[in-house]
C-alpha cells in the first residue's frame, strides 16, 4: 500500500473514468469515412486527443475545421450509450473532497458533463473541457488550468491519466502522475500505476487529499 498526501486531485476522463473506447471509435470512424481517411489511422491517433488538434491533424492547419468540429459536438452529444464506468471509478470520485478535484478532459464540455451524469458521477464543480484551452494535450496547459482553477499549484496536484498525451501533459506541467491502466510507453516509466480505480481509496486530510493505492 502506498499512501500520498496531495492538495488535489486532477482527473482524465476517457479511458480514466469513463469506458469510451466504443464511442470515440464509433465518433471518430464516422469521421474518417466521411472525409475520406483510413479508419484504423484516425483511431490509433485520436485517444486522448483534442477534436480540434485531431482535425487539424488530418485536415490542415489553414482548413476551416470549425464545421467538423460542430459535427463531432453534436455527435459526441448523441452516441455515448456504450459508455461505462471504469471500475471503481463512481466511488471513486464520491469519496474526494469537495473543491479538491477536477476534471482535465480532451472531449468537448455539454458531451463530458451529460456522459458522466448519465453513469451516476456526482455533480462536477471544475471541469477543464476542450474548448476552455489554447493547447490541448500532451501540452501542460490543461492540467496548469485545473488546478489554477482549484487555486492549488500544479506542483502539489496528483493527476491520473490512462493515455500518453495525458501523461506526458501531466508531467509537463509539474504534477506527480498516476497511469491508470496498461500503457507502456516511454513517458510512463518509473511511475505510479494502478489497473483501474478500484486500486485508488481517496480521503480527506486537513490540508488536502489522502490517496491510498494498492
Amino acid at each position: 500500500m502506498i499512501d500520498l498526501d496531495v492538495a488535489a486531485v486532477l482527473l482524465d476522463m476517457d479511458g480514466t473514468l469513463i469506458d469510451s473506447t466504443a464511442t470515440v471509435d464509433v465518433v471518430w470512424g464516422d469521421f474518417a469515412r466521411q472525409a475520406g481517411f483510413d479508419v484504423d489511422d484516425v483511431l490509433a491517433h485520436v485517444h486522448g486527443v483534442p477534436a480540434r488538434a485531431t482535425l487539424r491533424h488530418y485536415l490542415g492547419e489553414d482548413a476551416d475545421i470549425e464545421p467538423w468540429y460542430r459535427r463531432i459536438e453534436e455527435w459526441e452529444n448523441e452516441r455515448f450509450d456504450a459508455d461505462v464506468e471504469i471500475p471503481g471509478a463512481v466511488g471513486a470520485v464520491h469519496d474526494l473532497p469537495a473543491g479538491r478535484w477536477a476534471v482535465v478532459t480532451s472531449a468537448v464540455r455539454d458531451a463530458a458533463l451529460r456522459r458522466m451524469g448519465r453513469l451516476g458521477f456526482p455533480e462536477i464543480d471544475v471541469l477543464i473541457a476542450a474548448e476552455d484551452v489554447e493547447h490541448g494535450k500532451p501540452d501542460p496547459e490543461p492540467y496548469r488550468r485545473g488546478a489554477d482553477a482549484l487555486g492549488f499549484d500544479v506542483e502539489d496536484c496528483v493527476v491520473l491519466e490512462d493515455s500518453d498525451a495525458g501523461v506526458r501533459a501531466g508531467l509537463a506541467a509539474g504534477a506527480t502522475v498516476i497511469v491508470v491502466g496498461s500503457l507502456a510507453t516511454p513517458a510512463t516509466e518509473g511511475l505510479l500505476r494502478v489497473k483501474d480505480l478500484t486500486e485508488v481509496r481517496f480521503g480527506a486530510t486537513a490540508t488536502g487529499v489522502r490517496i491510498a493505492i494498492g
